[in-house]
């Protein structure tokens, strides 16, 4: 939300993105040295994360707007729950559980009713076809983020998320040639619910609370919840935004994205009650380590996290 006064400002939105990531890899930047053992364990890992999870999810998502509108570019986007649990069921081989489905299938609905998908309607293929990559980046983004988990060569989740914002930094500075970034923008001010904020105090929310505070309970919630879960609740993402917008930014809230908001929410509930109530000897889809976790551990860390 705090991205939008900056691009009014003069920003271009791949430079925000680029400054986003970037400030986030400089923050995280001591984790990755004391993980520095990381990338010779798993580089394939923290490649993939890095360039689907960070890079990948932000440029394809951009591309997708400069070709079609923002409520189709997000709702084709938060299409990845779904995808994953395709993933799960067609490339793990694992079963779905019932209550996961229906999540799914209420969150996409409710999504829709959110960003209005309906207004300004039209398509583009190439568009769609950005906004459906950035779908499977998010995917990546999920699977990535619980794939090691378990087992003796389990990566530190702030490891991952450190070594992969290097990794996202370096592609996106392909993407967005920073060298062309009107720097002056963050020296002034921009314009947040009729105040005037310093520039560089947005750009700070964007990247510790937007970027690094986000990828962190992001890994987290994946490793507690499994992959198809968390993406189901994560699709309240688009919800708080547009609360957000119409708290900060005087943005008008509809019926339909007020219906749309509940729907999401108990799409999201129903996701999370397939959960397990007791560990199990296999996970399944909808389900995760968190009931063992719960029992042996109350600090909120599953093992390897």
């Amino acid at each position: 939300m705090a991205a939008k006064p900056l691009i009014e400002a003069g920003l271009e939105p791949l430079h925000v993105t680029w400054l986003r990531v970037a400030g986030a890899a400089l923050v995280m930047l001591p984790v990755a040295w004391r993980h520095r053992d990381l990338p010779a364990r798993r580089p394939a890992l923290l490649v993939g994360f890095g360039l689907l999870a960070v890079a990948g999810v932000q440029a394809c998502y951009f591309g997708a707007l400069s070709r079609i509108p923002v409520g189709v570019a997000l709702l084709v986007e938060y299409l990845a729950p779904a995808l994953v649990l395709g993933w799960v069921r067609f490339v793990q081989r694992r079963p779905v559980s019932g209550a996961a489905a229906v999540g799914v299938v209420l969150a996409v609905g409710g999504l829709a009713c959110v960003v209005e998908v309906w207004s300004g309607l039209r398509f583009d293929a190439v568009g769609l076809l950005l906004a459906l990559a950035a779908a499977c980046c998010q995917v990546g983004y999920f699977v990535l983020s619980d794939h090691g988990s378990d087992g003796e060569d389990a990566a530190d989740p702030l490891g991952v998320i450190a070594h992969g914002l290097l990794v996202g930094m370096v592609a996106l500075t392909v993407v967005a040639r920073p060298w062309d970034l009107d720097w002056s923008v963050l020296a002034g001010r921009a314009d947040l619910a009729g105040a005037r904020v310093p520039a560089v105090l947005l750009l700070g929310w964007i990247v510790l609370v937007a970027t690094v505070v986000a990828y962190l309970t992001g890994v987290l919630s994946v490793r507690r919840l499994s992959p198809q879960v968390a993406g189901v609740v994560a699709c309240l993402e688009a919800v708080v935004a547009t609360v957000l917008a119409w708290v900060l930014l005087s943005e008008h809230l509809s019926l339909p994205q007020v219906v749309g908001g509940a729907v999401v929410l108990a799409g999201a509930f129903i996701a999370q009650t397939s959960a397990p109530k007791a560990a199990v000897a296999e996970p399944v889809a909808g389900s995760a380590p968190l009931a063992a976790a719960e029992g042996a551990d109350r600090s909120g860390f599953v093992s390897g996290g």
